[in-house]
């Protein structure tokens, strides 16, 4: 039995307001580049669907490793995919610096007995995940019964092996910044090593206040304990525009620490291309077509 530790009240009014405020800061010539090269060193480019094929993995771990034939366009942080494939990534990724992070404890609702959970987790680490994104029991925190929520981060936490624990919240399904701010808390002290907002299975997903929340959630723990951990918003966030605002939110939030992708992450799909076409443009002045980079 673990002491579930108090949280604090949000004032919703002052997270929406500043995280509108942060979302205005104007980013221009060198600084952007700087911010968009960062942003793409951050991206888990994630396919989670059920027509993924080891084909589709292929490809998608091809652009991760090369996301643009400049050599200063850095690889992406990870690929997240479900865990049976798991070792087609691990295979296409071989002697790269890419992280392969795969989805576990029934993914995205969660809703399985804890031993299935566990055993989705381990054979995930077993097939060669290096990061593993578990989903939170949210009928049992809507329900406040925070020691079963507790108690599922902390055993998973010990499943996971020496793969990262990555925590998603489904923010969406919280109903309020209380609750967001309650579920971090638990997350960061049963184990987590980053919190993620959201599966992008359910809207609303990532947002720039439920974003801020979490990161002010991670500067308290941080304050209280002396460990960072590291924060991913996930699902929603498709523009260069977008991202860029984010990480103004992280560095004025948490500082330049949480600026790398050891820190922060991007769990997104599209995302991606709209931040090279934007580096071609600080590059050239000119748009690139919307096919001029693949898809996948």
């Amino acid at each position: 039995m673990h002491i579930i530790p108090a949280s604090p009240t949000v004032d919703k009014v002052y997270v929406e307001e500043r995280a509108a405020a942060l979302g205005k800061r104007s980013i221009k010539k060198a600084s952007k580049v700087a911010g968009l090269k960062l942003t793409v060193s951050m991206i888990d480019l994630t396919t989670l669907e059920g027509k993924d094929t080891p084909g589709k993995v292929a490809q998608m771990c091809q652009k991760a490793r090369w996301p643009h034939e400049r050599e200063d366009v850095p690889s992406c942080a990870a690929v997240c995919v479900y865990p049976n494939l798991v070792p087609e990534a691990k295979r296409a990724l071989a002697g790269s610096t890419v992280k392969v992070a795969s989805v576990a404890t029934a993914f995205p609702s969660g809703l399985s007995p804890l031993d299935i959970k566990l055993d989705d987790v381990r054979r995930a680490v077993e097939f060669g995940a290096d990061e593993i994104d578990m989903v939170i029991d949210r009928g049992a925190m809507l329900a406040r019964d925070y020691q079963k929520v507790w108690d599922e981060i902390a055993a998973t936490k010990e499943a996971c092996g020496p793969a990262h624990l990555k925590v998603i919240l489904e923010t969406g399904e919280l109903g309020t910044y209380d609750v967001v701010r309650k579920a971090s808390h638990i997350a960061m002290h049963a184990g987590a090593d980053f919190i993620k907002t959201s599966t992008g299975k359910i809207q609303p997903a990532a947002t720039p206040p439920v974003t801020l929340v979490m990161l002010e959630a991670i500067r308290d723990f941080f304050y209280e304990t002396g460990k960072r951990i590291g924060m991913k918003p996930a699902g929603g966030i498709r523009t260069a525009k977008q991202a860029l605002h984010y990480l103004v939110m992280v560095k004025e939030t948490l500082g330049d620490a949480w600026l790398t992708p050891d820190m922060f992450r991007f769990g997104a799909s599209v995302l991606l291309n709209d931040v090279l076409m934007q580096l071609e443009k600080e590059r050239t002045g000119n748009y690139q077509g919307g096919d001029y980079f693949s898809k996948d």
